[in-house]
């Protein structure tokens, strides 16, 4: 059954799911539409925040690019690659690959969403270049699947933010005057069940859905060869000018390493673990200079990788566009809004968890969502005595939810793999329908004063 109706979903979306860049031109014309309907703004309003968002996105387009290209340059260096190999090595199955990719990507995912990108990306390429009459799009459906539950992990904005005492999206500090340890949000028993739930059942979501050898789409060895092959490592010349003596010289590239090491020990010891986008891209870069050994070598690393970031550099813009026209029209407001219009206290967090859903389709950004959706969140958490924390992570919830039909953050992921976002969505429509009932039921359950 499971697998008919994934097979559906699959059918629908890769005959009639446009390309992930006119599906970006069609979310904003609809954000247009219903920005004109719902506020009080005009054409221009409309018009002059669209293109405000637009530039004002491209430092986080870059950021993407960056985690993109940095996290793909480390996957080339031989020891992550022998480690992927080995994990790859478990899966003696087509099936077995999706169900070790899926649970890979979504721990790696809810360490960090970055990390978990791009381990599950990699991942899947490796079990597909090996196990040839596996479902390429499903196993690149099983890593995007970590995006379905980063923000109930260490990176996601809400709870980080919520713990960062005097940052100004710090809501609930301004009301009460205390910040929120993650041991109230991320590390929750009402947080925690529902992730080790998601985690020990997705893998036999994608066991169920994998379809049949001959309806199976594989990495063919041409595919794979350009995916996989091109050689990062550069011999040094029998007789080396000064120049390539430079570009092959491991002291320099070590010595430039140390630096990159120490502030990385000195950035833990003063803020413990904490991980943010920019860390995560400094680490990956510096454990990737470290590995490739010589600098020609990442030069060379670089140069595959950045061929994948096309997708990112085209699309990103777009969205900030959109969030600029939710954001500045208030549209957004009004959204979140509708839904604690009908809330009771029982149904209040579940209301919140389905609302952010909706707004993270025009606004993919979870930090980006607090800021339109939180204070009205918190407000009415307020003024109807509701959990202000527990209403907080229900924004977190949504926003990881609809991340399964929304190929914002698939971008890397497809572009690392060569694939369109019709490719995937099917089975990652499932994805959000069965993780939308497990939170969905959670939801109620604090509602309800179970948890």
């Amino acid at each position: 059954m499971l697998r008919k109706l994934a097979g559906f979903f699959t059918y629908f979306m890769r005959h009639y799911l446009p390309d992930a860049y006119l599906f970006a031109i069609l979310l904003t014309l609809l954000t247009a539409i219903l920005a004109l309907v719902f506020t009080p703004s005009d054409i221009m309003k409309v018009i002059t925040t669209w293109g405000g968002g637009i530039y004002g996105i491209i430092a986080f387009a870059m950021q993407m690019i960056l985690i993109l290209v940095t996290g793909y340059c480390l996957a080339l260096t031989p020891p992550v690659s022998r480690i992927l190999n080995g994990i790859a090595g478990l899966a003696t199955t087509p099936v077995k690959g999706a169900m070790i990719t899926a649970f890979c990507a979504s721990l790696a995912g809810w360490i960090n969403w970055g990390f978990g990108l791009i381990v599950g990306g990699f991942l899947a390429l490796e079990i597909a270049n090996r196990q040839r009459k596996s479902d390429f799009p499903l196993l690149i459906a099983a890593a995007y699947s970590s995006l379905g539950i980063w923000h109930m992990g260490f990176s996601g904005s809400v709870p980080l933010l919520l713990a960062t005492s005097k940052s100004p999206l710090n809501l609930i500090e301004k009301l009460t005057g205390q910040v929120v340890p993650i041991s109230n949000t991320i590390l929750a028993s009402w947080n925690l069940i529902p992730v080790v739930i998601m985690l020990f059942t997705i893998p036999f979501l994608f066991y169920f859905m994998h379809p049949k050898e001959e309806d199976s789409i594989g990495l063919t060895a041409e595919r794979a060869k350009e995916l996989l092959g091109e050689t990062v490592e550069i011999e040094r010349p029998a007789n080396p000018t000064l120049a390539e003596r430079i570009d092959h010289s491991y002291i320099i590239n070590f010595i430039f390493a140390a630096l990159g090491v120490v502030y990385l020990v000195n950035h833990f010891i003063k803020k413990g673990f904490d991980l943010d986008l920019n860390i995560v891209i400094f680490l990956f870069f510096i454990l990737g200079v470290i590995m490739h050994r010589k600098p020609i070598n990442y030069v060379r690393a670089v140069n595959i990788a950045i061929k994948s970031a096309g997708g990112i550099a085209l699309q990103f813009p777009l969205y900030g566009g959109i969030m600029g026209m939710m954001i500045g029209t208030g549209l957004a407001k009004v959204i979140a809004g509708w839904f604690v219009a009908i809330s009771t206290p029982e149904t209040f967090y579940m209301f919140q968890f389905w609302s952010a859903g909706v707004i993270n389709i025009f606004v993919p950004s979870g930090g980006g969502q607090w800021a339109v959706q939180g204070p009205i969140t918190v407000e009415a958490a307020k003024l109807m005595n509701i959990d202000m924390v527990k209403s907080a992570m229900m924004v977190a919830w949504g926003d990881q939810w609809t991340n399964m039909i929304q190929p914002f953050w698939a971008l890397p992921l497809l572009g690392l793999a060569g694939l369109s976002a019709k490719d995937i969505m099917g089975y990652t429509t499932m994805i959000l329908l069965w993780w939308g009932a497990i939170l969905t039921f959670f939801a109620l359950l604090l509602g309800f004063g179970v948890m």
